[in-house]
């Protein structure tokens, strides 16, 4: 049975930071794409950020650029989302995502892309 389990939300003051993190388990994803969504009051589910299955490229929306980072760490099937100068604006719920694909280099933007999700976890940012 495949988990991912985020964790690391929580309410912080605009201008401030937060880590993200998803923990899986149930296989490796060490050979697979990994990203991070979000799903706001008022918006569609969007991805925020992605790490390719090699850790070399990566994705991230327009409206973080600059200041959120995306890392993973294979010996841990973890991936992170470090999130600084947080707005108001990103306040969601905030979801790991992994693709069920093996080195795809493929993997867009779309949640249907995605074939295991994590529970997310509220990230409140208070302006």
């Amino acid at each position: 049975h495949v988990q991912l389990i985020a964790s690391g939300g929580g309410l912080v003051q605009a201008g401030g930071s937060l880590r993200l993190g998803c923990a899986a388990s149930g296989r490796t994803f060490s050979s697979c794409a990994l990203g991070w969504f979000r799903l706001a009051a008022v918006t569609e589910r969007e991805l925020v950020a992605r790490i390719s299955w090699s850790g070399y490229t990566t994705y991230f929306a327009d409206s973080v650029k600059g200041r959120f980072t995306i890392s993973r760490d294979n010996a841990k099937n973890t991936v992170y989302l470090q999130m600084n100068s947080l707005k108001a604006e990103d306040t969601a719920v905030y979801y790991c995502a992994g693709a069920g694909r093996q080195y795809s280099w493929a993997v867009g933007v779309r949640p249907v892309e995605y074939d295991y999700w994590g529970q997310g976890t509220q990230v409140t940012v208070s302006s």
